[in-house]
């Protein structure tokens, strides 16, 4: 009974359900142990987005049409993103009780919001064949300065790349932010004949780029900065850092990351 109430509710404490099943002739310190030894432990749950059923259908619509999809072909994909780097401390974490090996499933995981206050935005982008260039975001980033952004920093990557290997098809991968769904923006990059990969919505996950932005906040060894210009070269000089054998073994995993969301049906999964 305790431990059925709690996989049902698996963020229910332990007074909690005590207190629903009116085990008022048993303690806490009880609850607490029958759960432990039915493998079903507290724990801090993983922070992923919540996922809309439309979008989970999308997000396994694209992994099941590239699962074949060999690291030659991936190699080919520019991979994009913004991320914001904080000058303040991050959030506190409550605790999930689930069992081992469960750490994903999206009962057990807790809803995140991907921006805050208190930092700076920076726009990136990355191949296979190295690092592209920052820049950093004045303010709120809107589509106009988006496409300022794609016109002076990105084209002329995605240029570069093109003259370095002609021989291979290069693909633009952004995601289904409004900003970059706009008919302004739609229309540059066809007017620039940039080819554009089919995203699926609420997919970090699926995007190595995400793992780039934790790589070089973790290069930068928990500095403090007071002012955006000095943080944005702390992010600048850590980016920078990263060497090329990380971003080619980010673009190998992209088979293992499409079959982890067929496995997952659609739902976040470990990446």
């Amino acid at each position: 009974m305790i431990a059925r109430k709690s996989r049902e509710n698996p963020k229910l404490t332990a007074p909690e359900i005590r207190k629903e099943q009116k085990l008022d002739d048993i303690t806490v310190r009880t609850v607490q142990n029958r759960l432990i030894e039915v493998g079903l432990f507290g724990r801090r749950p993983a922070e992923k987005p919540f996922i809309s059923p439309k979008n989970v259908k999308e997000r396994l619509s694209f992994a099941k049409e590239h699962p074949n999809w060999t690291v030659d072909q991936w190699k080919s994909v520019l991979w994009s993103d913004e991320s914001k780097f904080n000058m303040i401390g991050s959030d506190g974490k409550g605790y999930v009780r689930r069992p081992v090996n469960k750490r994903f499933d999206p009962k057990y995981t807790k809803g995140t919001v991907k921006f805050g206050g208190g930092n700076i935005m920076v726009w990136g982008c990355f191949s296979w064949h190295g690092l592209g260039p920052l820049r950093l975001v004045n303010g709120k980033m809107d589509r106009f300065q988006y496409q300022q952004i794609l016109s002076e920093t990105m084209l002329s990557h995605l240029e570069h790349l093109e003259n370095s290997h002609p021989d291979e098809n290069l693909i633009f991968q952004q995601d289904n932010d409004p900003k970059h769904k706009a008919k302004i923006i739609t229309k540059w990059l066809q007017d620039n004949s940039v080819d554009v990969m089919q995203w699926p919505a609420q997919s970090p996950d699926l995007n190595p780029i995400e793992n780039l932005w934790y790589e070089a906040e973790r290069r930068m060894g928990g500095h403090k900065h007071k002012k955006s210009d000095e943080l944005f070269k702390a992010v600048k000089k850590a980016w920078e850092s990263i060497p090329k054998e990380r971003l080619e073994k980010l673009v190998e995993s992209m088979p293992r990351r499409c079959q982890a969301v067929i496995d997952s049906n659609g739902y976040a999964t470990k990446y």
